[in-house]
């Protein structure tokens, strides 16, 4: 439990980490940081502050596909943001294009070790995630569909609003599925290797 619970924080704040890495490369971010980029404009807000109010009013909309946040979904909506507020705090903006793909490309990476650390602690998804899941379970649509509507809707509107699109938002949207699965068995615990055993066993 207690090494579960120290990936799920570590990895929660690494991808705020993450997160401010992308505003600073200011070469575009993902689509659901576009989104957070383009309200954070309009209202004035630093996007740690759209972040969690982001994610608690992406959990309202669990109560009708009947949804229910675990610690990990709690933890996301307050940690992801607090640790990009803190990192935009202290972290430099390059200005040569070569740093600041360094920057992005680093982004990517630390974003994929970062999911891979908290969803594998086994605590349930973030909002964002389990509102593509709890839409999938509840409809039976693909989840592939479902994802990808959220994403270009999110990322329109960022857009629209204001938000940073550039070859980083291309790069993300290329790199992640795969980095993520890369990335997933190594920190997958003990809890959640269980189910996938069985099915093994099953199937031998």
């Amino acid at each position: 439990m207690l090494r579960r619970l120290l990936q799920l924080y570590v990895g929660l704040c690494l991808y705020g980490v993450s997160t401010a890495m992308f505003v600073h490369a200011n070469l575009g971010a993902d689509p659901w940081n576009v989104f957070h980029l383009g309200v954070g404009k309009v209202f004035a807000l630093d996007i740690g502050t759209v972040m969690i109010i982001t994610g608690a009013l992406v959990l309202l909309l669990w109560i009708p596909i009947r949804q229910r946040p675990g610690l990990g979904t709690i933890s996301n909506v307050i940690v992801i943001g607090l640790a990009a507020n803190a990192t935009m705090a202290i972290l430099f903006t390059p200005e040569s294009l070569v740093m600041k793909s360094v920057l992005m490309i680093a982004a990517v990476i630390l974003n994929a070790l970062a999911t891979g650390m908290y969803i594998g602690a086994g605590f349930g998804p973030g909002p964002r995630d389990g509102l593509m899941t709890g839409i999938h379970a509840r409809t039976g649509w693909s989840v592939r569909v479902i994802r990808t509507c959220i994403e270009l809707t999110v990322l329109v509107i960022g857009y629209l609003l204001g938000g940073s699109v550039g070859i980083g938002t291309l790069v993300y949207a290329l790199a992640i599925g795969p980095l993520i699965q890369l990335c997933l068995p190594w920190f997958r615990t003990e809890i959640q290797a269980r189910p996938q055993l069985k099915k093994e066993k099953v199937l031998s």
